[in-house]
């Protein structure tokens, strides 16, 4: 939901449902990267509520885009992460993978010996 004066579309607060400083503080963030952005900041009225207050002001673009721009910079951030990190964990099952499972199948070898020799006693 946004709270805007009808007047001057350059300044708003966004209420935003059902989350909290996780989202919060990346969108935060994301806004201070823009050179449009003159001030942003969230709040969180009350920590029992799932409800956050960005307020974005802007150098005169109007801030509802602004805001837009910086959720769809944040997702295309967050494509990066998780492109990033599962090219690296397939490099993983591929390079050193194969030698973590022996050293795991090992593991569980000590402990199946372990266990047979604790019920033996």
């Amino acid at each position: 939901m946004e709270h805007a004066a009808f007047g001057d579309q350059s300044n708003a607060t966004f209420s935003i449902t059902d989350e909290d400083h996780t989202l919060a503080n990346a969108i935060r963030f994301t806004l201070n990267q823009d050179s449009r952005v003159t001030f942003c900041g969230y709040s969180i009225p009350h920590p029992s509520d799932a409800l956050v207050n960005v307020r974005v002001q802007t150098s005169g673009d109007p801030a509802r885009e602004v805001l837009k721009d910086a959720c769809l910079d944040l997702m295309l951030m967050c494509r990066h992460v998780r492109s990033t990190f599962d090219k690296a964990v397939d490099d993983f099952k591929v390079d050193e993978g194969v030698q973590a499972l022996n050293i795991d199948s090992k593991a569980n070898e000590r402990v199946q010996a372990m266990n047979i020799d604790s019920g033996s006693d």
